[in-house]
């Protein structure tokens, strides 16, 4: 008789997390920041002496969506920072891979979102209009990525990512750090979040 193959995660924290079956329970901020400050965005293919993290885009685009709906709720701040949060254990597909591997993919992301939604007192979906927003908060990212450091010019971004709103990149710069620095600054950021809810 066949063994099933496993599909949870032993987690730093000690907590086992079923990706089949996640629960708010296993989850740990703690987990996701270290997971996050260690994947890299764009496959590792940019500049720098540093990847570039997820947990560093996590935090642009939280900033990104504050400068788009600034007269949010504090706990939709806090979605945009989560917004990615289950690479911590899928890791980031560029939008390629995501295809080929098909619904699957969207499937596992979508439990696990809903999950670390209810861990930290959001609702497991996060309202349409809300959503659109922070997507569009993350495609501006992915443009600013794509012209700072992954090489694309931007007309390039532009057709791919759309064209951005100048004003609302204003003063902001990609940034490469060590990941211990990341995962502090995720952490800082998520702690003052909570604390303002």
């Amino acid at each position: 008789m066949a063994t099933q193959p496993r599909a949870w995660q032993r987690m730093l924290s000690g907590r086992r997390l079923d990706l089949l079956d996640p629960t708010p329970v296993d989850i740990e901020i703690e987990d996701i920041a270290h997971g996050l400050a260690f994947v890299a965005r764009w496959n590792g293919q940019t500049k720098g002496d540093f990847a570039y993290s997820v947990a560093e885009h996590s935090l642009l685009v939280e900033e990104l969506f504050g400068r788009i709906a600034p007269k949010a709720p504090v706990k939709w701040r806090l979605a945009a920072l989560l917004h990615d949060a289950p690479e911590y254990v899928i890791g980031d597909m560029i939008s390629p891979v995501k295809a080929a591997v098909g619904p699957g993919y969207g499937e596992l992301d979508h439990r696990l979102s809903a999950a670390i939604h209810i861990r930290f007192g959001l609702p497991a979906a996060i309202p349409k209009t809300i959503k659109k927003q922070i997507k569009r908060a993350d495609r501006i990212s992915a443009w600013m990525e794509a012209t700072q450091i992954a090489g694309f010019s931007e007309a390039e971004a532009t057709k791919f990512f759309g064209r951005p709103d100048k004003a609302l990149m204003e003063g902001l710069q990609i940034t490469l750090r060590p990941p211990i620095e990341v995962r502090r600054a995720y952490l800082a950021r998520h702690a003052e979040l909570l604390a303002e809810l």
